[in-house]
C-alpha cells in the first residue's frame, strides 16, 4: 500500500465562485493557502465539498493547477477523481495526474456492490499516483464493504460516513492510512490511531480541527454548532458560513 498520501487534518476544500457563477480558480487557491498557514496539511479539489460534479473537466484541470502553483511542493494537492463509471473515473485520474495531482481522491460508483473491478481500472490509468479510495454511502451508495478494503489497489480510504461502529471495524481490519470524512467523529478518531482526516469544516475553522483530531474534547464540542449548520443545505450552507467569517463569496451551484 505504500507511505501514507500524508498524516494529520486535510481540508476538503470549497470551489469559489464569482457572482456569474463562474469558477474563480485564483481565490480558491488563495483561499487553500490560507488555510496551509493555519495548519491544514494537504488539499483536496473537486472532491465532494468543491461541487464536482457541477465542474466541467477543464474546470477541473484549471483548478488542479491553479491550486498546486499556489501551494508548497510539500503540500499534496489531492484531485477528487470519483465518477459514475470506471471509464469517467480513469479518464479523469489520468488528467490529474498529468496536470500535477500528488494523489487522487475516488469516490466509490453508486449501485455498484463490487467495487474492485472500478478501482483496479483508476489504478492503472493513475500509473503509479497513490490512490484514495472514498466511502460516503450518503452520497454513493452503496459504499465500500469493510471487508474488501485491503484488496484495493489504493494508499488508503476517506470514510465520511461518521458511523463510529464503522471506524472501529476500519481499524481493526483495514491495514492502509483511514483518514475520517466527519468533523463529529475527530477526538474519536485521532487517539484512536486514524492517520489523518479530510474535512469540509477545515475551510472554517482549521485550527479547531486539528485540536480536536488531537484528542482535545473542548474543541470537538466547540465545532459542533458549525458543523451542524454547514451539514445543512450542503455545500451552500458551508459557503455562506466562510462569506460571513471571511469576506468569499457565497455562490454555489448546488446545494
Amino acid at each position: 500500500m505504500g507511505e501514507a498520501v500524508f498524516d494529520g487534518v486535510g481540508v476538503a476544500l470549497v470551489t469559489l465562485f464569482d457572482e456569474r457563477g463562474d469558477l474563480d480558480a485564483e481565490a480558491t487557491a488563495l483561499h487553500a493557502a490560507r488555510l496551509v498557514e493555519r495548519g491544514v496539511r494537504a488539499v483536496v479539489v473537486a472532491g465532494s465539498t468543491g461541487e464536482a460534479a457541477a465542474l466541467t473537466p477543464d474546470e477541473r484541470l484549471e483548478l488542479l493547477r491553479t491550486v498546486r502553483s499556489a501551494l508548497s511542493a510539500t503540500v499534496p494537492v489531492i484531485a477528487g477523481t470519483g465518477a459514475p463509471s470506471a471509464r469517467q473515473a480513469a479518464a479523469l485520474t489520468a488528467a490529474a495526474a498529468d496536470q500535477g495531482a500528488d494523489a487522487a481522491l475516488v469516490l466509490s460508483p453508486p449501485g455498484v456492490a463490487d467495487a474492485r473491478p472500478y478501482y483496479r481500472a483508476v489504478a492503472e490509468a493513475a500509473a503509479g499516483m497513490p490512490l484514495l479510495a472514498y466511502h460516503f454511502p450518503a452520497v454513493s451508495p452503496p459504499g465500500l464493504p469493510v471487508d474488501v478494503l485491503d484488496e484495493l489497489p489504493v494508499a488508503g480510504l476517506k470514510d465520511s460516513s461518521g458511523d463510529p461502529d464503522r471506524l472501529l471495524a476500519e481499524l481493526e481490519a483495514y491495514g492502509g492510512a483511514l483518514y475520517v470524512g466527519s468533523s463529529a467523529v475527530l477526538a474519536l478518531a485521532g487517539p484512536l490511531g486514524c492517520t489523518g482526516a479530510v474535512l469540509a469544516l477545515a475551510n472554517l475553522d482549521p485550527e479547531r480541527c486539528v485540536a480536536a483530531f488531537a484528542g482535545d474534547a473542548t474543541s470537538q464540542r466547540q465545532l459542533a454548532a458549525s458543523h451542524l449548520a454547514a451539514k445543512r443545505d450542503f455545500p451552500a450552507g458551508l459557503k455562506r458560513l466562510l462569506a460571513d467569517a471571511y469576506g468569499t463569496s457565497p455562490v454555489a451551484r448546488m446545494g
